[in-house]
Protein backbone atom coordinates (compact mmCIF):
# COMPACT_ATOMS: atom_id res chain seq x y z
CA UNK A 1 0.00 0.00 0.00
CA UNK A 2 1.29 3.58 -1.00
CA UNK A 3 0.20 6.40 1.26
CA UNK A 4 1.15 10.39 1.47
CA UNK A 5 0.63 12.53 4.38
CA UNK A 6 0.81 16.24 4.02
CA UNK A 7 2.06 18.28 6.77
CA UNK A 8 3.12 21.91 6.25
CA UNK A 9 4.74 22.55 9.36
CA UNK A 10 6.66 19.09 10.18
CA UNK A 11 10.72 19.91 10.27
CA UNK A 12 9.72 23.07 11.71
CA UNK A 13 7.46 22.67 14.53
CA UNK A 14 6.95 19.85 16.86
CA UNK A 15 3.06 19.85 17.87
CA UNK A 16 0.04 17.51 18.17
CA UNK A 17 -0.39 17.09 14.44
CA UNK A 18 3.46 16.70 13.83
CA UNK A 19 4.11 14.01 16.42
CA UNK A 20 1.26 11.85 14.96
CA UNK A 21 2.61 11.85 11.51
CA UNK A 22 6.29 10.94 12.74
CA UNK A 23 4.81 8.13 15.13
CA UNK A 24 1.95 6.43 12.56
CA UNK A 25 3.89 7.17 9.87
CA UNK A 26 7.34 5.57 10.83
CA UNK A 27 5.33 2.52 12.22
CA UNK A 28 3.49 2.18 8.91
CA UNK A 29 6.46 2.55 7.09
CA UNK A 30 7.82 -0.76 8.10
CA UNK A 31 4.90 -2.73 6.21
CA UNK A 32 3.59 0.07 3.35
CA UNK A 33 5.48 2.73 0.98
CA UNK A 34 4.98 5.59 3.24
CA UNK A 35 5.97 9.48 1.94
CA UNK A 36 5.56 12.66 4.00
CA UNK A 37 5.28 16.12 1.63
CA UNK A 38 6.33 18.95 4.58
CA UNK A 39 8.00 22.05 3.94
CA UNK A 40 10.80 21.43 6.65
CA UNK A 41 13.96 19.61 6.54
CA UNK A 42 13.81 15.84 7.48
CA UNK A 43 16.24 15.02 10.40
CA UNK A 44 17.44 11.91 8.68
CA UNK A 45 15.69 9.44 11.15
CA UNK A 46 12.56 8.91 9.59
CA UNK A 47 11.78 5.90 8.49
CA UNK A 48 9.51 6.72 5.58
CA UNK A 49 10.23 8.98 2.33
CA UNK A 50 10.50 13.17 2.87
CA UNK A 51 9.33 15.01 0.17
CA UNK A 52 10.65 18.35 0.91
CA UNK A 53 8.87 21.47 -0.40
CA UNK A 54 10.55 24.48 0.37
CA UNK A 55 8.49 27.79 0.79
CA UNK A 56 9.41 30.98 2.05
CA UNK A 57 7.84 31.23 5.60
CA UNK A 58 7.04 34.60 7.22
CA UNK A 59 6.84 33.02 11.35
CA UNK A 60 6.21 36.20 12.61
CA UNK A 61 2.66 36.80 10.33
CA UNK A 62 0.13 37.04 12.72
CA UNK A 63 -2.85 37.03 10.68
CA UNK A 64 -5.85 36.63 13.43
CA UNK A 65 -7.92 33.09 13.96
CA UNK A 66 -11.02 33.58 14.12
CA UNK A 67 -11.36 37.06 11.59
CA UNK A 68 -13.29 37.06 8.43
CA UNK A 69 -10.18 36.56 6.54
CA UNK A 70 -9.43 33.56 8.42
CA UNK A 71 -12.89 31.97 7.85
CA UNK A 72 -12.74 32.67 4.08
CA UNK A 73 -8.90 30.87 3.81
CA UNK A 74 -7.30 33.66 2.72
CA UNK A 75 -5.36 34.86 5.42
CA UNK A 76 -1.44 34.27 5.64
CA UNK A 77 -1.14 30.63 7.10
CA UNK A 78 -4.26 29.81 4.54
CA UNK A 79 -2.98 31.02 1.70
CA UNK A 80 0.53 29.09 2.33
CA UNK A 81 -1.37 25.83 2.66
CA UNK A 82 -2.93 26.53 -1.08
CA UNK A 83 0.82 27.17 -2.54
CA UNK A 84 2.07 23.87 -0.29
CA UNK A 85 -0.36 21.81 -2.01
CA UNK A 86 -0.24 22.94 -5.54
CA UNK A 87 3.57 21.87 -4.74
CA UNK A 88 2.64 18.61 -3.66
CA UNK A 89 -0.29 18.49 -7.24
CA UNK A 90 2.06 16.94 -9.85
CA UNK A 91 3.92 14.17 -7.35
CA UNK A 92 0.43 13.10 -5.73
CA UNK A 93 -1.09 12.43 -9.41
CA UNK A 94 2.30 11.08 -10.87
CA UNK A 95 3.05 8.52 -7.73
CA UNK A 96 -0.64 7.23 -7.30
CA UNK A 97 -0.66 6.43 -4.02
CA UNK A 98 -3.97 4.54 -2.38
CA UNK A 99 -4.67 6.83 0.40
CA UNK A 100 -3.40 10.75 0.97
CA UNK A 101 -3.80 11.84 4.64
CA UNK A 102 -3.96 15.95 4.51
CA UNK A 103 -3.35 17.53 7.96
CA UNK A 104 -3.69 21.07 7.29
CA UNK A 105 -7.11 21.78 6.48
CA UNK A 106 -7.91 24.84 4.42
CA UNK A 107 -7.43 24.58 0.87
CA UNK A 108 -5.56 21.13 1.50
CA UNK A 109 -9.15 19.32 1.19
CA UNK A 110 -10.16 20.37 -2.07
CA UNK A 111 -7.35 19.72 -3.81
CA UNK A 112 -7.68 16.31 -2.63
CA UNK A 113 -11.11 16.01 -3.16
CA UNK A 114 -10.02 16.57 -6.64
CA UNK A 115 -7.21 13.76 -6.42
CA UNK A 116 -10.08 11.84 -5.18
CA UNK A 117 -11.88 12.61 -8.39
CA UNK A 118 -9.42 12.18 -10.95
CA UNK A 119 -6.86 9.70 -9.32
CA UNK A 120 -9.56 7.59 -7.38
CA UNK A 121 -7.38 8.21 -4.40
CA UNK A 122 -8.68 7.00 -0.71
CA UNK A 123 -8.80 10.22 1.75
CA UNK A 124 -8.30 10.01 5.48
CA UNK A 125 -9.02 13.09 7.38
CA UNK A 126 -7.69 13.23 11.31
CA UNK A 127 -10.13 15.67 13.58
CA UNK A 128 -6.64 17.29 14.66
CA UNK A 129 -8.83 20.87 15.07
CA UNK A 130 -11.71 19.15 17.34
CA UNK A 131 -15.36 20.26 16.99
CA UNK A 132 -15.51 23.46 15.15
CA UNK A 133 -15.29 25.32 11.98
CA UNK A 134 -12.04 23.63 10.35
CA UNK A 135 -13.15 20.13 10.91
CA UNK A 136 -16.80 21.47 9.69
CA UNK A 137 -15.21 22.69 6.42
CA UNK A 138 -13.13 18.87 6.42
CA UNK A 139 -16.22 17.44 6.76
CA UNK A 140 -17.55 18.93 4.00
CA UNK A 141 -15.69 17.69 1.46
CA UNK A 142 -16.69 14.37 2.07
CA UNK A 143 -13.51 12.32 2.68
CA UNK A 144 -13.62 8.61 2.82
CA UNK A 145 -13.25 8.36 6.14
CA UNK A 146 -13.05 11.02 9.12
CA UNK A 147 -11.21 10.16 12.37
CA UNK A 148 -12.47 11.93 15.38
CA UNK A 149 -9.88 11.78 18.28
CA UNK A 150 -12.26 11.57 21.12
CA UNK A 151 -16.25 10.20 21.42
CA UNK A 152 -16.98 13.93 21.72
CA UNK A 153 -15.89 14.90 18.70
CA UNK A 154 -17.17 11.21 17.26
CA UNK A 155 -20.61 12.31 18.27
CA UNK A 156 -20.52 15.77 16.97
CA UNK A 157 -18.89 14.68 13.44
CA UNK A 158 -21.94 12.13 13.10
CA UNK A 159 -24.08 14.80 13.67
CA UNK A 160 -22.59 17.51 10.96
CA UNK A 161 -20.71 15.17 8.22
CA UNK A 162 -23.52 13.33 6.72
CA UNK A 163 -23.19 10.16 4.88
CA UNK A 164 -19.42 10.39 5.90
CA UNK A 165 -17.88 7.11 7.37
CA UNK A 166 -16.96 8.42 11.14
CA UNK A 167 -14.60 6.22 13.28
CA UNK A 168 -12.57 7.00 16.47
CA UNK A 169 -8.85 6.94 17.34
CA UNK A 170 -7.71 8.81 19.55
CA UNK A 171 -3.67 9.93 19.60
CA UNK A 172 -1.02 8.31 21.66
CA UNK A 173 1.93 8.27 23.31
CA UNK A 174 5.85 6.17 23.04
CA UNK A 175 5.70 4.67 25.74
CA UNK A 176 8.75 3.22 25.60
CA UNK A 177 10.69 6.75 25.17
CA UNK A 178 8.45 8.30 27.79
CA UNK A 179 9.20 6.41 30.22
CA UNK A 180 9.51 6.52 34.40
CA UNK A 181 12.52 5.25 34.09
CA UNK A 182 14.28 8.07 32.15
CA UNK A 183 16.98 10.29 33.46
CA UNK A 184 15.30 13.20 34.53
CA UNK A 185 16.47 17.12 33.09
CA UNK A 186 19.08 18.98 35.59
CA UNK A 187 17.12 22.31 36.02
CA UNK A 188 17.26 25.45 38.22
CA UNK A 189 13.90 24.90 40.37
CA UNK A 190 13.47 24.03 44.17
CA UNK A 191 11.16 21.09 44.16
CA UNK A 192 7.73 20.46 43.95
CA UNK A 193 7.61 21.03 40.12
CA UNK A 194 4.76 21.50 37.89
CA UNK A 195 5.60 21.06 34.56
CA UNK A 196 3.28 22.94 31.65
CA UNK A 197 4.56 21.56 28.27
CA UNK A 198 2.52 23.60 25.90
CA UNK A 199 2.55 26.08 22.48
CA UNK A 200 2.83 29.70 23.89
CA UNK A 201 -0.33 30.79 22.32
CA UNK A 202 -3.84 32.61 24.16
CA UNK A 203 -5.98 29.21 24.15
CA UNK A 204 -3.44 26.99 26.51
CA UNK A 205 -4.45 29.82 29.31
CA UNK A 206 -1.05 29.12 30.81
CA UNK A 207 -1.23 32.79 32.22
CA UNK A 208 -3.89 31.10 34.51
CA UNK A 209 -1.50 28.67 35.20
CA UNK A 210 1.20 30.90 36.37
CA UNK A 211 -1.60 32.46 38.53
CA UNK A 212 -2.54 29.54 40.41
CA UNK A 213 0.71 28.14 41.15
CA UNK A 214 1.44 31.90 42.45
CA UNK A 215 -1.05 31.25 45.40
CA UNK A 216 0.92 27.89 46.63
CA UNK A 217 3.55 28.16 48.65
CA UNK A 218 7.27 26.49 47.78
CA UNK A 219 6.43 25.54 45.03
CA UNK A 220 7.96 26.10 40.60
CA UNK A 221 6.83 26.50 38.22
CA UNK A 222 8.21 24.91 34.74
CA UNK A 223 6.75 26.46 31.27
CA UNK A 224 8.53 24.61 28.40
CA UNK A 225 7.36 25.92 25.00
CA UNK A 226 7.53 28.72 22.31
CA UNK A 227 4.73 31.09 20.54
CA UNK A 228 3.62 34.36 20.09
CA UNK A 229 2.75 35.33 23.82
CA UNK A 230 6.36 33.93 25.09
CA UNK A 231 7.46 37.37 26.42
CA UNK A 232 3.93 38.38 27.95
CA UNK A 233 4.10 35.22 30.07
CA UNK A 234 7.93 35.41 30.88
CA UNK A 235 6.72 38.47 32.38
CA UNK A 236 3.97 37.40 34.22
CA UNK A 237 6.24 34.61 35.70
CA UNK A 238 8.93 36.62 37.01
CA UNK A 239 6.70 39.08 38.79
CA UNK A 240 3.92 36.68 40.24
CA UNK A 241 6.62 33.74 40.95
CA UNK A 242 9.83 35.20 40.61
CA UNK A 243 12.89 32.26 40.93
CA UNK A 244 10.15 29.89 41.30
CA UNK A 245 9.88 29.96 37.42
CA UNK A 246 11.09 29.13 34.76
CA UNK A 247 10.56 29.33 31.24
CA UNK A 248 12.75 27.07 28.42
CA UNK A 249 11.81 25.96 24.95
CA UNK A 250 13.26 22.13 24.41
CA UNK A 251 13.70 19.69 21.37
CA UNK A 252 10.75 17.19 20.84
CA UNK A 253 13.81 14.19 21.55
CA UNK A 254 14.62 15.97 25.10
CA UNK A 255 10.88 15.99 26.39
CA UNK A 256 11.24 13.08 27.94
CA UNK A 257 13.72 14.39 30.49
CA UNK A 258 11.57 17.78 31.24
CA UNK A 259 8.82 15.06 31.93
CA UNK A 260 10.86 13.23 34.28
CA UNK A 261 12.45 16.86 36.35
CA UNK A 262 8.67 17.39 37.27
CA UNK A 263 6.26 16.00 39.92
CA UNK A 264 3.32 17.06 38.39
CA UNK A 265 1.95 18.03 35.04
CA UNK A 266 -1.24 20.68 33.85
CA UNK A 267 -2.58 22.21 31.10
CA UNK A 268 -5.72 24.09 30.73
CA UNK A 269 -6.57 25.00 27.50
CA UNK A 270 -9.95 26.06 26.17
CA UNK A 271 -12.21 22.81 25.74
CA UNK A 272 -12.15 23.35 22.12
CA UNK A 273 -8.68 21.50 22.18
CA UNK A 274 -9.06 17.82 19.88
CA UNK A 275 -7.01 15.94 22.79
CA UNK A 276 -3.67 17.05 24.13
CA UNK A 277 -0.90 14.72 23.23
CA UNK A 278 1.17 16.50 25.94
CA UNK A 279 -1.52 15.04 28.63
CA UNK A 280 -0.51 11.16 27.67
CA UNK A 281 3.39 12.13 27.39
CA UNK A 282 3.11 12.82 30.81
CA UNK A 283 1.21 10.24 31.92
CA UNK A 284 3.84 8.05 30.42
CA UNK A 285 6.40 9.30 32.04
CA UNK A 286 4.43 8.65 35.74
CA UNK A 287 3.15 12.15 36.39
CA UNK A 288 -0.38 12.86 37.42
CA UNK A 289 -2.46 15.56 35.79
CA UNK A 290 -4.69 18.54 36.21
CA UNK A 291 -6.28 19.75 33.40
CA UNK A 292 -10.02 21.65 32.36
CA UNK A 293 -12.93 19.52 33.42
CA UNK A 294 -14.67 18.72 30.02
CA UNK A 295 -15.85 15.64 28.70
CA UNK A 296 -12.73 15.03 26.22
CA UNK A 297 -10.12 15.58 28.75
CA UNK A 298 -12.63 13.30 31.68
CA UNK A 299 -11.78 10.31 28.73
CA UNK A 300 -7.79 11.20 28.03
CA UNK A 301 -6.66 11.29 31.85
CA UNK A 302 -9.67 9.36 33.79
CA UNK A 303 -8.12 8.43 37.29
CA UNK A 304 -4.25 9.36 36.69
CA UNK A 305 -5.66 12.87 38.41
CA UNK A 306 -7.91 15.92 38.36
CA UNK A 307 -10.13 17.78 36.20
CA UNK A 308 -11.21 21.68 37.53
CA UNK A 309 -12.48 24.81 36.46
CA UNK A 310 -9.20 26.75 35.71
CA UNK A 311 -10.95 30.06 35.70
CA UNK A 312 -12.03 29.77 39.33
CA UNK A 313 -7.79 30.63 40.17
CA UNK A 314 -8.88 29.37 44.33
CA UNK A 315 -10.32 26.07 43.15
CA UNK A 316 -7.12 25.44 40.11
CA UNK A 317 -4.79 26.00 43.33
CA UNK A 318 -6.11 24.07 45.96
CA UNK A 319 -5.98 21.28 43.18
CA UNK A 320 -3.05 21.38 41.96
CA UNK A 321 -1.93 21.28 45.39
CA UNK A 322 -3.84 18.38 46.28
CA UNK A 323 -2.46 16.40 43.49
CA UNK A 324 0.77 17.16 44.50
CA UNK A 325 0.31 15.28 48.22
CA UNK A 326 -1.42 12.49 46.78
CA UNK A 327 0.44 9.04 45.83
CA UNK A 328 -0.92 8.04 42.34
CA UNK A 329 0.76 5.02 42.03
CA UNK A 330 1.34 3.61 38.59
CA UNK A 331 -2.44 4.97 38.00
CA UNK A 332 -0.89 7.80 34.97
CA UNK A 333 1.21 4.93 33.65
CA UNK A 334 -1.08 2.46 33.12
CA UNK A 335 -3.92 5.10 31.95
CA UNK A 336 -1.13 6.27 29.37
CA UNK A 337 -0.58 2.67 28.26
CA UNK A 338 -4.27 3.04 26.50
CA UNK A 339 -3.10 5.54 24.25
CA UNK A 340 0.03 3.27 22.86
CA UNK A 341 1.01 4.72 19.08
CA UNK A 342 1.69 1.23 18.51
CA UNK A 343 -2.02 0.33 18.93
CA UNK A 344 -2.95 3.25 17.26
CA UNK A 345 -1.11 2.88 14.01
CA UNK A 346 -2.54 -0.41 13.48
CA UNK A 347 -5.95 0.80 13.92
CA UNK A 348 -4.97 3.39 10.72
CA UNK A 349 -3.74 0.46 8.84
CA UNK A 350 -6.65 -1.95 9.73
CA UNK A 351 -8.66 0.79 8.14
CA UNK A 352 -6.23 1.76 4.89
CA UNK A 353 -6.11 -1.69 4.42
CA UNK A 354 -10.37 -1.85 3.97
Amino acid sequence: MKIAFLTLYSGYVDRGVETFIKEVGNRLAKRHEVWVFQAGKPTGKEEYKVKQIKLKIDWDNRDVIGSLKRKLFLDYWSRLILLFSLHCWSTLRKEKFDVIVPTDGGWEKPICWLLKILAKTRIIVTGQSGPGYDDRWNLFWRPDVFVALSSKAENWAKKVGWGVRIVKIPNGVDIKKFSPQIEPKKINLEPPVILCASALVPSKRIDLTIEAVAKLKDTSLLVVGDGEIKEELEQLGKKLLGKRFLLTKAKYEEMPTYYRAANLFTMVSFSSEAFGIVYVEAMASGLPVVATDDESRREIIDEAGFLVNPENLEEYAQTLEKALKIDFGGKPRQQAQKFSWDKIASQYEEIMLK
